[in-house]
């Protein structure tokens, strides 16, 4: 949410900010609506001031035997204005928090310039792609050849975009989930783990920024709940309308959990395999930090994140979005994409994001300073670490064999009891 202060003060700044999200300006006309409010608001004070000035000539007048009707009248008139004022102050102020509330967040001054994912900048590339001596299959080959991935099966019972996945891969989408969270809880990682509710409340999807304008993306149940598209929407509103004292920050959560997203803006997009599902288990990354450290916890958010890949063995490259593809409350994101020799391209497996204070304000979370008075917003920060279902997919193409088999990395082992690879077809 942004602070409408802030654009009073920085209207070409606010507009400049729109500009980077390939945005018309829009400071003037919000600001009109607000000067409006403003002066109804202001309106309304000073009937209210002079309601109580004239209930107290009333008190006097009644109390020496004087006469107070006209008084009175002037006291009734009033009261009709006040109403007309409140009401008019009431309905501006909810339209310029449905302006304010659809705006994405401003980017950072060093966010690339672009109006799609060809504007985003890598920054680094990590680790060699394998030089296989036989063409590469995709996951898809690899996971139907075992029995092991069985889309056919969740078609029946769920429709497109499902899956279900057996024996040796549905334990090894666990091994993975146990890893990153093994790795994440940490001394090094220093995350928490939280087992938070799946189903949640509006407020609470409001506060993180998905609604209003992204209800679509969301599941809903017929009794008021929203399905949760990321365990960044519980893991955040651990602060919600709460005051923190510094000394309390950074508060750094992990958790692993399905996700839930309709995908509804993704028709034919990655309709084969795994790659774009309806429900998909996520290791999740929140900080929540004072504004100082933000760029800081950033950075070593991103790192947390590239940490898994590395420990796996797995080629990636990291790059910055431009201020045209990154996600509504974001004001930075890094994108985080693994090397998929099936497909032969580089795919998103994390975005890590600094919100500022956007969400803060949403939620009305705050801290106090160890020095000085008041109070100030948390900044947030979210990110993947990593995807559960897409890191299965970079282990079964990047150690993929000639013969079917799939060698486990070995991070991985301990969780797969010893198991040094997920046998060829062939050998069940």
């Amino acid at each position: 949410m942004h602070d409408i202060r802030f654009i009073r003060e920085n209207p070409a700044a606010f507009d400049a900010g729109l500009k980077k999200r390939n945005l018309p300006p829009l400071s003037a006309e919000l600001l009109e609506v607000d000067k409006r409010r403003r002066a109804a608001i202001s309106e309304s004070e000073a009937a209210q001031a002079k309601r109580k000035a004239l209930s107290r000539q009333i008190g006097i007048a009644k109390g020496k035997g004087e006469p107070a009707e006209a008084l009175m009248a002037e006291v009734a008139s009033l009261e009709e204005s006040l109403k007309k004022g409140e009401a008019e102050a009431a309905t501006l102020d909810a339209e310029l928090t449905h302006r304010l509330e659809v705006l994405p967040n401003l980017p950072f001054d060093d966010v690339p310039d672009g109006t799609d994912e060809t504007g985003n900048v890598e920054i680094r590339r990590v680790g060699s792609q394998r030089n296989f001596g036989f063409t590469p299959k995709d996951h898809v080959v690899l996971g139907e050849a075992t029995g092991e991935m069985d889309f056919a099966a969740a078609g029946k019972m769920s429709g497109a975009r499902f899956v279900v996945l057996k024996k040796h891969l549905a334990r090894l989408e666990r091994a993975i989930a146990q890893f990153m969270l093994d790795l994440h809880t940490s001394e090094e990682g220093g995350y928490t783990e939280v087992n938070p509710p799946l189903l949640v409340h509006d407020n609470a999807v409001y506060g993180v920024g998905q609604l209003p304008k992204f209800a679509e993306d969301m599941f809903h149940t017929d009794n008021g709940f929203w399905l949760i598209p990321t365990a960044e929407v519980p893991l955040t509103n651990l602060v919600n309308d709460t005051l923190l004292d510094e000394k309390e920050l950074p508060l750094r959560f992990t958790a692993w959990t399905p996700c839930f997203r309709s995908e509804a803006g993704s028709a034919g997009k990655d309709t084969r395999g795994m790659i774009r599902q309806h429900q998909f288990p996520k290791v999740e990354l929140v900080s929540i930090i004072t504004p100082e450290q933000s760029d800081a916890e950033h950075q070593r958010m991103t790192a947390r994140a590239e940490e898994v890949l590395k420990r796996l063995g797995l080629p990636y490259r990291t790059v910055v979005l431009c201020g045209g593809d990154m996600g509504f409350g974001s004001r930075k994101t890094f994108d985080i994409e693994v090397w998929l020799p099936g497909q032969g391209a580089y795919r998103e497996i994390s975005s890590c994001s600094n919100m500022g204070d956007f969400q803060a304000r949403r939620m009305n979370a705050r801290y106090r300073p160890k020095e000085g008075k008041g109070t100030r917003f948390v900044h947030t920060l979210n990110g993947s670490g990593l995807a559960v279902g897409r890191t299965l997919i970079a282990v079964l193409e990047n150690y993929q064999n000639e013969d079917g088999s799939v060698t486990i990395p070995e991070a991985l082992r301990p969780y797969m009891g010893g198991l040094t690879a997920i046998p060829a077809p062939a050998a069940k």
